[in-house]
């Protein structure tokens, strides 16, 4: 995710995104530009064609496609809203089991203590790691061989890692280390990291309607190739630039929208998932040193 400063101006639009977005839409672009040229040429200097030009069939054309624009980025907005909040709440969940785990687990049994310390930011991982379809396990913490071999293989390592987490809590009872009412007590954030899970899977897997989008992408291609037969009689070549410009900030939103619906990936605009998850790792060390 992009970090920046809302109040600077200047290096907002010069930023390095906005060569991003032009380079991303350059294909584009250049289509527009030669096929703008083309109908400028043909009918300013080839047929000579005399006729009143007029946007007024452009200007309805715009209210429509800009409310679909809006609909499209509010609906992209809130996607990458709700990761944001359930990304969120992992944060408070992690902590809030590591500081139970903390008080509730005697400093006399250190295995368990340093089992819910590993097992704890490892979950965030992986969770991190199946939403971006990865299989790296770098950055977990599996220096036990048994339970590594268990999250390599396993198909769903949330799940796998969240079993873990509630075999050791069960145990823990079982040895009478914590009581019934403590186990309760565990039971509201280990089911939560299954929540979490289950909510940002149904993001990333139920994208936008892709009759939805493909209507969008139509209407813009249209509406700029059209756009020149309303502006050529009233500004002759000035069309092919202001053309392209119009074309630029339409197809822009797009993009952004895009980018953000699927928030939990490794675009500019998605969710700082590796800070988060690093952050994580931290606060549980802090808690449970």
């Amino acid at each position: 995710m992009i970090q920046y400063n809302p109040k600077s101006w200047f290096s907002l639009l010069f930023d390095v995104y906005s060569r991003y977005v032009i380079k991303s839409l350059l294909p584009l672009i250049l289509f527009v530009a030669i096929f703008t040229s083309l109908m400028c040429f043909l009918i300013l200097d080839v047929f000579r064609i005399n006729f009143e030009g007029t946007l007024a069939l452009h200007s309805v054309l715009g209210t429509v496609l800009g409310l679909f624009l809006v609909l499209r980025t509010n609906t992209a907005y809130d996607r990458w809203w709700e990761g944001r909040k359930l990304w969120g709440r992992l944060v408070n969940d992690t902590r809030n089991l590591a500081l139970k785990i903390n008080a509730f687990v005697p400093k006399e049994e250190k295995d368990h203590r340093d089992f819910f310390r590993k097992m704890i930011p490892n979950i965030v991982v992986a969770m991190k790691e199946h939403l971006r379809d990865s299989i790296l396990v770098g950055e977990m913490d599996l220096a036990d061989e048994r339970y590594k071999d268990i999250i390599v293989q396993s198909k769903h390592r949330p799940n796998i890692i969240n079993k873990l987490l509630y075999e050791r809590a069960a145990e823990l009872r079982r040895k009478d280390i914590i009581t019934h009412d403590q186990l309760f007590l565990l039971d509201k954030e280990l089911k939560g990291f299954t929540d979490i899970v289950g909510a940002c899977e149904r993001i990333k897997s139920t994208p936008i309607p892709f009759s939805y989008s493909m209507f969008i992408k139509k209407f813009l291609l249209i509406y700029a190739i059209t756009l020149p037969i309303g502006l050529v009689p009233v500004i002759g070549y000035w069309t092919i630039p202001l053309t392209l410009l119009a074309f630029y900030f339409l197809v822009s939103i797009e993009l952004i929208s895009e980018e953000i619906e699927d928030p939990f990936g490794n675009d500019l605009n998605d969710l700082p998932l590796n800070e988060l998850t690093v952050k994580i790792k931290r606060n549980i060390n802090e808690i449970m040193k």
